[in-house]
Formats: structure tokens, C-alpha cells, sequence
């Protein structure tokens, strides 16, 4: 086997085992911190140094982004003035392997002062950090996948992967949905899908593509061209949509030979088209275009309305990044 190979599986196989570890340990310890910081009415504050730190900042913004406000005090700026940001009604997570972290330590005092909760996450409960916490949850390791026993490698991805699960330990008990998430992702494509409406990409007004169920087919093929979503829909004296004609009904209908051209709209349309209202996702008109192998749909204001206020192309659904 080559060498490289089994260093890989050697240290996922350490890891893995880091973490069996630690799911065998989760007590009643894990089910204190998470109504502690259910109960938190400020902010959670993760501080750690070193490479502790850089998981703390992961942790710290996996739980902002699922509904628990928290942020990450580096422990060593904390120490020259920014220990400021800690409010009355934070709840504090400090992290470190050892429990004796200096400058983690040092700050230890100021906050029991101001009488923040503290949660350690610590691989030694009866360090300095484990016995200050009012909670500590066990990180510790067999052994770090790094052979010189020196790089964080294990006890980082334990840590982070606790981290991960009160995430979503709180997640689950604030009833947290996707739709909340959505809220705190706009700009990625989960927040496009859930919260992007069909009224904010509709064509409508004169762009949305309409002639009578009286006009000849080869008139309608104007309108067809001129609004450039390949399809028209066909309504009836009061405006309401009695059927849709596309450019594959058209193709569909030339097989009768060129004399359909001069028939009625009404003679070869599709009837029954698929419709959709404004105020559905847009995700929820890809679903239906997707199901039914169409390109367009007609929007309606409300279930009851049969007059279209617009039209929504999969085209435009392609652009906005729903799909």
C-alpha cells in the first residue's frame, strides 16, 4: 500500500475513533450547557486561543447562523480591553485542551465577577478552565492523529464536532426550520430557494403573452413571437384563462397541414393549463414545471381567480439562481 495512503487512513481512522469516544461520553453534562444557553438571554461568547480559537470562530458561527446569537473574544485581546463586550445575560463557552491555556485563565476572574455562566470544553475536567466552569464538557482523546503527539488534530476535530452538536441540539429545541435559516442566508441559494416569491420574477402587465379564444391561430402565432416565452394563453370575454398555446402545440398541430392556421385558438389549444399563485415560492413553480415537463406558468392573485395577473418562465427561474 503506499505509504501516503495509509498516513490518511491511520489519521481519519484516529478521528473516528476520537469521536465514538466522545459520543459514548455525552451525559448529563451536554443536557445542562444546552438549557444554559437556552436560557441565555444575551449573547454566547466562544473564546479560545490557538487553534481552539479557530474552531471556537466555527462554532460561534454555526450557531448564529441556526438561531443562537454568539460571537468569538479572542482571550488574548479580551485580556487588553475587549472583555467590554461582555454583557449581563451572556452565556460564556470557553475551549481549551489543557485547561490551562494562560490566557484563557486570565480572564476566567472577570467572568465570574460579572457572574456569566461558564460552559468549559476542556480534555482535562480537573484543569483550572474544567473547575471554573459551571458545566465542563469532556473533549479529551486517546491520542492526537499527529505522530509527534504536538499538532491539535484529534482533539480540534472532537471539539469541533461537540461544537456541532449543541448547535444543533439548540436548533432542534428553538423548533428552528429552514425557512428561519433562510432568513439569516440570503444571499446563498438555500435563501434564494425559500424565500424568492413568484410575483418578485413574473412577467406582467403587457409582457404577459394573452389573445381571445376567437383568434385565428396564425394571428395568435404573433403574439407568440413578440413576447418571447414561446407560448400564449387564451382567454375568454372576461379575461379569464381558458387555455395556453405553445410552440410545441404549434409543431404538433402543423401535422394537419398548413389549413389549421386559419382555425380558431380556441380549436387546438391545451386546456386545463397548469397555474400557480404570486405568492408561492419560486422553488414551489420549478417543482410544478418539473412534475408536468413545462416551461411556463400563469400566475394567479388567489385559488378562486381564473384572470392571470402574470406569467413565469423557467428561464427566469434559471437566472434568479432558484434552480
Amino acid at each position: 500500500m503506499n505509504e501516503m495512503i495509509h498516513v490518511a487512513r491511520r489519521v481519519l481512522l484516529i478521528e473516528a475513533q476520537a469521536l465514538t469516544d466522545l459520543a459514548e461520553r455525552v451525559g448529563e453534562d451536554f443536557s445542562q450547557a444546552v438549557e444554559m444557553l437556552l436560557d441565555c438571554k444575551g449573547r454566547v461568547v466562544i473564546t479560545g486561543m490557538g487553534k481552539s480559537g479557530l474552531i471556537c470562530q466555527k462554532i460561534a458561527s454555526t450557531m448564529a447562523s441556526t438561531g443562537t446569537p454568539a460571537f468569538f473574544l479572542h482571550p488574548a485581546e479580551g485580556i487588553h480591553g475587549d472583555l467590554g463586550m461582555l454583557m449581563k445575560g451572556d452565556v460564556v463557552i470557553a475551549v481549551s485542551n489543557s485547561g490551562e491555556t494562560d490566557e484563557l485563565v486570565r480572564i476566567l476572574p472577570v467572568i465570574k465577577r460579572m457572574g456569566l455562566p461558564l460552559i468549559a470544553m476542556s480534555g482535562n475536567c480537573l484543569s483550572t478552565l474544567g473547575r471554573a466552569g459551571d458545566v465542563c464538557l469532556d473533549i479529551s482523546i486517546r491520542e492526537e492523529a499527529c505522530p509527534l503527539g504536538l499538532a491539535p488534530t484529534a482533539s480540534t476535530t472532537a471539539t469541533l464536532a461537540l461544537g456541532d452538536a449543541l448547535a444543533v441540539a439548540l436548533l432542534e429545541r428553538r423548533g428552528f426550520k429552514e425557512e428561519d435559516f433562510a432568513l439569516f442566508h440570503p444571499g446563498g441559494s438555500l435563501g434564494r430557494r425559500l424565500l424568492l416569491k413568484v410575483e418578485e420574477l413574473m412577467h406582467c402587465g403587457e409582457a404577459i403573452p394573452l389573445c381571445h379564444e376567437s383568434t385565428l391561430l396564425k394571428d395568435a402565432l404573433f403574439e407568440i413571437t413578440s413576447k418571447k416565452l414561446g407560448i400564449t394563453g387564451v382567454g375568454n370575454d372576461f379575461g379569464q384563462l381558458v387555455g395556453v398555446f405553445t410552440d410545441g402545440d404549434l409543431r404538433r398541430s402543423m401535422a394537419d397541414g398548413i389549413a389549421v392556421l386559419d382555425r380558431p385558438i380556441a380549436e387546438v389549444m391545451a386546456r386545463n393549463p397548469k397555474r400557480i399563485l404570486a405568492s408561492a415560492l419560486a422553488a414551489e413553480a420549478v417543482q410544478v414545471m418539473e412534475t408536468h415537463a413545462i416551461t411556463s406558468l400563469f400566475v394567479f392573485e388567489g385559488e378562486e381567480s381564473r384572470v392571470p395577473i402574470g406569467i413565469i418562465h423557467l428561464h427566469d427561474l434559471l437566472k434568479s439562481g432558484v434552480v
